[in-house]
């Protein structure tokens, strides 16, 4: 967002109203609708240090306040929704009916708003735009084909078993991650309590010796002094870092971008986010195309719900490469996302027109790949477990035992 200065002439006084926009034809819309006066001008400018940081404060603490609607619930009113809807009741009447009934605080909150919008003349998807965070991408680019097609029941049914099955991946991945994480606590838990009560017992001795101490005991030293000496000072910067990023990563798209290329370059966790994406962007262009959206329109919607924002960079070529003219396959290569079998597969439904099915076929690889990597991630992590777990343990050992290996030594007299 950029910062403008609105000059006004209200009652013959010129007045400055501060505003965020995209650009400056939004920023003159928003100062004509704060102001009954006349518009001079609109101007980008510096924001104040002042504005920076109660735009930080307010940023942080809705980011802090917003919670994301439990996925089990927000499947279940999904699932209600369609129902009611299929039944011919009003839109306005089922939010109102799944607000009242949820016991899901954040779900109570958005379907009560959604519904007093619905009564003001919004449409569903329009004003779940405002609850993006809370609801996901996913979630009103369905609602939006089904207020295309004019079957929002077929697609919140589509919808709800789709995150049905993003929820069965997600607790597959869970799961996949339970010991290893486990493992790395306890190990952590431990290597802490050593440092910080076993390590100090050894401290005076190593300060009698009098002598070099080796590489290994310095930086358990040094570890030991920083937790029990500045352990709060720690904790306390740890947190700050948490909560600067996850700010960052929510209100910076450069930082975001970033972020995101990282995860794509991280071992193990590049191709869990690569095939889930891809898994449910396929998933919803199939359900699309099988609805007869158009293919340009079809990959828009299926685009916008994709998170990883350098994967969402590389899948908006396809859809400007079909505006222009050129085939969805060959716009699918140029990303050098897919495999060459995928192609020639989408390639075969373009020119049989059965493209809806062979999406779908390419949507079931992608989750037979995905599954494939969760079943056994826990296996792939194991030896980067064992490698940690070993330089711990060398750390521990050669740092307590070699100077008592140099002591024993010394009395020796060697």
């Amino acid at each position: 967002m950029k910062y403008f200065i609105a000059t006004i002439l209200n009652k013959g006084k010129r007045e400055q109203i501060p505003i965020y926009a995209e650009n400056k034809k939004e920023a003159q819309i928003q100062a004509q609708n704060k102001s009954t006066g006349t518009l001079i001008k609109v101007a980008e400018s510096q924001e104040p240090l002042d504005a920076q940081f109660k735009r930080f404060k307010t940023t942080l603490l809705k980011n802090i306040q917003k919670k994301k609607i439990k996925p089990d619930a927000l499947i279940a009113a999904i699932r209600q929704l369609a129902v009611m809807t299929n039944a011919g009741i009003s839109i306005f009447d089922s939010l109102s009916e799944i607000a009242t009934s949820t016991e899901d605080k954040a779900l109570k909150i958005v379907f009560s708003k959604l519904a007093s919008d619905i009564n003001s003349g919004y449409s569903l998807s329009a004003s779940m735009e405002n609850f993006r965070f809370e609801l996901g991408n996913l979630t009103i680019a369905m609602v939006s084909l089904g207020e295309k097609t004019g079957n929002l029941d077929e697609a919140l049914y589509s919808l709800a078993d789709m995150l049905e099955e993003i929820r069965s991946n997600f607790i597959k991945f869970k799961k996949a991650m339970a010991y290893p994480r486990n493992v790395m606590i306890a190990m952590a838990v431990a290597f802490t309590v050593l440092i910080t009560k076993v390590v100090p017992e050894f401290k005076s001795i190593f300060a009698e010796l009098n002598a070099e101490l080796p590489v290994p005991t310095q930086i358990l030293l040094t570890l030991e002094n920083l937790l029990n000496n500045y352990g709060l000072y720690v904790l306390s910067i740890i947190i700050t870092i948490i909560v600067i990023f996850k700010y960052m990563v929510n209100n910076s798209k450069n930082f975001k971008y970033g972020w995101h290329g990282f995860l794509l370059k991280t071992f193990l966790i590049k191709n869990v986010i690569k095939f889930s994406t891809l898994n449910r962007f396929t998933l919803v262009f199939s359900e699309l195309i099988r609805a007869g959206i158009p293919i340009a329109e079809a990959l828009d919607t299926s685009i916008e719900m994709i998170d990883n924002l350098p994967l969402k960079s590389k899948l908006q070529t396809v859809r400007i490469a079909v505006e222009k003219g050129g085939t969805l396959n060959k716009g699918l290569k140029n990303t050098e996302l897919f495999e060459n079998m995928i192609i020639q597969m989408v390639s075969a439904g373009e020119d049989s027109g059965t493209l809806d099915a062979m999406i779908q076929k390419v949507a079931e690889y992608y989750k037979m790949r995905f599954d494939a990597i969760i079943d056994g991630l826990s296996e792939a992590i194991e030896p980067i477990m064992l490698f940690f777990m070993t330089g711990m343990i060398l750390l521990l050992a050669l740092g307590i035992f070699l100077p008592m290996w140099d002591m024993g030594n010394a009395v020796q007299g060697r």
